[in-house]
């Protein structure tokens, strides 16, 4: 138990020690304020860049590629480091303010002095992170994976003790969640239901790490939320019995609720929409909240140094066991929101399928 909160200490000083140099430079901006917003918003909101720490005045950072299409001047690929060494401008493409709605995004300067936003196909932050929480996933099963490929048939091999926990991980997923929601046609959907179950996890886990390649909300983005949301969706309707459309389209219920006004039929159409947006406010919100409030805890630090050296000391040690606590309850969420946006999923899902009496 001492070597966990060790562990977690540690973690949350590393954490910390990125978050200085933020502030740092945060507070030349601000006259030696701490810009909390400026820094919560670079942590959440997706970049053309990494940043990673400072090493005195060099910042250490992943320059990302950056694919731009303009109407007027065609196709612009670059370095993100150009908009570094340029003040974020570059080749006529200006940040857009961070209180609009493409914040920290490109916008090309027209010629009448309007700005617009070209068609962007660069590999941001957020996609770096997802390829890599992708590459991490693939590395934890294909071994597995390809052990049961080779031993297929073979009763008397004996599978080892990593194999044997990632089985016990997919069978827990399976057996816990998938069978009991959809019934016998649960085979068909187990991919996608494991992959989403796995992804989400694997996700949650890696934006808590607070070094590279880890801190990356991927699911606090909305973005990566509605897609899944999307896929569920999919899985719902497009396989859904015609059963499950009867029951949208003509319910049982007294006909004057569905002749001549479709009163019925338009809410149930309704709540076909609700069930993923629900699906996707829910993950969303919830890592959302838990990464900004330890972000905030984090903060109050620097806060507490501008006021002072016994306040900056007091608020230290109270922003450590606070985001301990934060960072443990993090690691239960983690799992939690992908085991219900698993479940319910399934549960959508497996209502959308025939069941017959004995299933």
């Amino acid at each position: 138990m001492k070597r966990r909160l060790l562990i977690l200490t540690a973690m949350l000083l590393v954490a910390c020690m990125g978050f200085r140099t933020e502030a740092r430079a945060s507070s030349e901006d601000e006259g030696g304020g701490v810009n909390v917003q400026h820094i919560i918003f670079e942590h959440m909101l997706d970049s053309y860049t990494w940043h990673i720490t400072k090493v005195g005045e060099t910042d250490v950072a992943v320059y990302l590629p950056v694919i731009l299409y303009s109407k007027t001047s065609g196709w612009h690929v670059f370095s993100s480091r150009r908009l570094h060494e340029n003040g974020g401008s570059y080749r006529g493409f200006y940040p857009a303010p961070e209180d609009g709605a493409h914040a920290y995004k490109l916008m090309e300067k027209m010629p009448d002095g309007s700005m617009v936003r070209p068609i962007d196909l660069s590999l941001t932050k957020m996609g770096l992170a997802l390829l890599i929480n992708s590459v991490v996933l693939l590395l934890i099963f294909l071994p597995a994976a390809r052990w049961y490929r080779k031993n297929r048939g073979n009763t008397e091999a004996v599978p080892s003790k990593y194999v044997s926990f990632v089985e016990m991980l997919v069978l827990m997923v399976e057996d816990g969640i998938i069978k009991p929601c959809i019934g016998k046609n649960y085979r068909k959907f187990s991919p996608y239901l494991l992959t989403a179950f796995f992804f989400i996890f694997t996700c949650n886990l890696m934006s808590l790490l607070p070094i590279f390649p880890g801190g990356v909300g991927v699911t606090a983005n909305m973005a990566v939320t509605m897609f899944l949301a999307l896929c569920t969706f999919i899985a719902v309707n497009v396989f859904g019995s015609k059963e499950y459309w009867k029951e949208i389209l003509w319910p049982d219920v007294p006909t004057w609720l569905k002749v001549p006004l479709p009163l019925m039929p338009m809410i149930e159409l309704i709540g076909i929409f609700t069930k993923p947006i629900a699906l996707m406010i829910r993950l969303f919100a919830n890592m959302l909240g838990g990464h900004m409030a330890m972000l905030v805890l984090t903060i109050l630090i620097f806060i507490g140094f501008s006021a002072g050296a016994a306040m900056g000391s007091s608020m230290t040690f109270i922003s450590v066991v606070f985001n301990i606590f934060m960072y443990a309850l993090e690691l239960l969420v983690a799992y939690i929101q992908a085991y219900v946006f698993t479940l319910l999923s399934a549960v959508f899902i497996g209502s959308a399928q025939v069941h017959h009496h004995g299933d």
